[in-house]
């Protein structure tokens, strides 16, 4: 069986900004977490309201609720005034005295990204394909069908996804074919920490997958705590706190005799991070790039993002050691990633002449399984 994980980036939308180049899309983000954290705290300061206003104002938002990438949710109560001829004030004294948030506006997707991400799946032809960022099942079930299908690709026959927490839509999915059937699902979208804090930025469900021989498969798919808008200390202890609940439900699995057990996707950190060390080296998952077949392609790197240099290593497939000596293959596919303007770094789809060409800032991973 082959078993993949690919972060699409959503699949017809996605943030606007996240169609400008890598240095816009950063400050943007960088600047809309400032605002959302600032947003969360109970009491704003006099210098909370200074730095609020300035945000806002780099923001594009100083005479509108909508901007060129974001938009202000004013539901209940007021953050703003907006004096006609005047400077903008900070009406609200905290987060009890208004309803409301900042999000991302969303923009379709570049339609060549939209095509290549779907002649990455196709190449690929994964038994069971785990999907990042995707935005609700009715979506990866059309992109299957449709867009899958129109560049000659196979239709998945199962498809599944749980809405997670992220209030962007963005979730983790998967897809079976070939005889590969989901059985029991199981969530953890309500897990909290001892603090009462969700844990989990989307979701980390287990998926029991029956393979046409008989034999059952855990599949545990996950997205952890993105970099975007900067990695500081609480962004490292929520991966941290990530790591360690799914290394909590992996032990378990394993206790309660399940030998077969796949943990995979998006982990957002390198394997040298600290926030990273309960599964790799606590547990006794394994990760498929590790294995003496691992292939990199043209490029001798490991990176699953960017230009795929060692340090860009954020994707994975870790296997329980049951399933790591059945490896038969295992690698990274990189034709539909943006390989860099000169020289190239290896070979794309012909379509793929600009960087928003790309199916994804992502790499593929996939391995084979005896």
């Amino acid at each position: 069986m082959k078993i993949a994980s690919f972060n699409v980036e959503n699949l017809f939308d996605r943030p606007k900004v996240f169609n400008e180049t890598q240095a816009i899309s950063d400050k943007v983000n960088d600047q809309v977490t400032k605002l959302n954290n600032l947003l969360e705290l109970d009491r704003y300061s006099d210098t909370d309201k200074v730095e609020i206003k300035k945000l806002i104002i780099v923001l594009g938002l100083e005479k509108t609720d909508e901007s060129e990438f974001v938009i202000l949710r004013q539901n209940r109560g007021k953050l703003l005034s907006r004096p006609k001829n005047k400077p903008i004030e900070v009406v609200a004294n905290g987060r009890e005295e208004w309803i409301g948030w900042l999000e991302l506006k969303t923009a379709p997707i570049n339609q060549i990204a939209i095509r290549n991400t779907a002649q990455v799946l196709r190449d690929i032809n994964a038994d069971v394909m785990v999907v990042i960022e995707a935005e609700n099942r009715i979506a990866l079930k059309q992109y299957s069908e449709i867009i899958l299908k129109s560049v000659q690709g196979h239709p998945y026959e199962e498809i599944m996804i749980i809405d997670g927490n992220d209030p962007r839509g963005i979730d983790v999915g998967i897809m079976t074919k070939n005889g590969f059937t989901i059985g029991r699902i199981q969530s953890h979208v309500h897990d909290k920490d001892t603090a009462g804090r969700l844990i989990f930025s989307r979701d980390c469900p287990e998926y029991l997958i029956k393979t046409p021989s008989g034999e059952s498969i855990w599949v545990l798919p996950n997205h952890f705590k993105s970099k975007f808008g900067g990695d500081d200390a609480s962004s490292r202890r929520k991966r941290l706190t990530q790591a360690n609940r799914v290394k909590e439900i992996y032990q378990r699995l394993i206790a309660e005799g399940e030998t077969n057990v796949i943990v995979l996707g998006d982990l957002n950190d390198t394997p040298n991070s600290q926030a990273l060390r309960p599964l790799l080296e606590e547990t006794d998952l394994q990760d498929v790039s590790n294995h003496p077949n691992f292939d990199t392609g043209e490029f001798d790197g490991k990176g699953t993002f960017g230009l795929g240099n060692d340090t860009n290593k954020i994707d994975y497939i870790l296997l329980s050691t049951a399933l790591f000596v059945r490896i038969t293959a295992c690698g990274l596919f990189r034709k539909g990633a943006w390989p860099g303007k000169s020289p190239k770094r290896w070979t794309v789809y012909p379509e793929l002449q600009k960087e928003i060409h790309a199916a994804s800032d992502h790499h593929l991973i996939w391995v084979e399984l005896r």
